[in-house]
């Protein structure tokens, strides 16, 4: 079983902390980040409707998808954080260790920046939390800004390394916030696109450029870049033509999470007037 408590950090390998009736838990860990990164060169997009609770991992589970995302942002509003690297790592790791101990499939974690962790911390906490993949972001929001490319390049770097060092190849979502910065758009896409490669190169086995919905620049993205690229779904078109533009993975992000509460306040409104027209 996990540790009592499923976040702490600690100098021991995570390999040998994570331990399953009496066998280390490195194989199942192993063998889910296969899946996942298969599933991101398939016949067919990997499709991500993001889960926020261990509640909403079940049904994403239970409808047949292969891998339960989390989304940063629906998380962050469930404990009552802003979706600005500013939540408790102890709570954030600990979302991610209930979701992943009621799922039997794959979990991949968006885990803002970081958390102001260091890679070594931020990996063991994340193998601790039994997920298998991850999203870290370019976005500095200390400074409310970019972070410089190569500064960025060299933490995912680390991160690979400190996974290797593991044993459990995880899977590392790069996402790049150019095109969400102020600027000329085409200056912001070469951004992106150089970020992309630069990432690649650093380890990111797919890149995340979020705000990026128009057909014919996912194209461009696609095939100006060396390796799976991630697009938000709401807003962009639909799964079947991403699919043939190239895309290889769609998420929800909070989308999911902001439909069930505006399904959740429209009840209760039903429920208030039903109460305000009692004699």
């Amino acid at each position: 079983s996990l540790p009592t408590n499923p976040v702490a950090g600690g100098t021991l390998s995570c390999i040998y902390r994570l331990k399953k009736k009496g066998r280390p838990v490195t194989a199942d860990l192993n063998t889910k980040a296969d899946s996942l990164r298969r599933l991101h060169r398939g016949p067919r997009p990997l499709v991500l409707p993001n889960a926020w609770d261990v509640a909403s991992a079940r049904l994403v589970q239970g409808a047949g998808f292969p891998v339960v995302a989390t989304s940063s942002g629906a998380v962050a509003a469930s404990l009552g954080y802003k979706d600005n690297n500013s939540m408790a790592a102890e709570e954030a790791f600990g979302v991610v260790a209930r979701i992943s101990g009621k799922v039997s499939i794959p979990v991949t974690a968006d885990m803002e920046a970081g958390y102001h962790l260091t890679p070594k911390d931020f990996v063991n906490r994340l193998l601790d939390a039994r997920a298998v993949g991850c999203n870290l972001e370019d976005w500095d929001h200390d400074a409310g800004g970019l972070v410089a490319a190569d500064d960025q390049a060299d933490w995912l770097r680390a991160v690979r390394g400190a996974a290797s060092e593991t044993g459990i190849d995880i899977v590392v979502n790069a996402r790049i916030d150019s095109l969400g910065s102020e600027g000329d758009p085409d200056e912001l896409f070469e951004d992106a696109v150089r970020r992309a490669n630069l990432y690649f190169q650093a380890g990111a086995d797919c890149v995340f450029p979020i705000r990026l919905t128009d057909e014919d620049l996912i194209r461009d993205f696609v095939e100006r870049v060396g390796g799976p690229v991630s697009i938000v779904g709401p807003g962009a078109p639909s799964l079947a033509r991403l699919a043939q533009l190239g895309v290889a993975r769609v998420s929800f992000a909070g989308h999911l999470m902001q439909g069930v509460l505006k399904d959740l306040e429209q009840t209760l409104s039903s429920i208030a007037t039903e109460v305000d027209s009692i004699p």
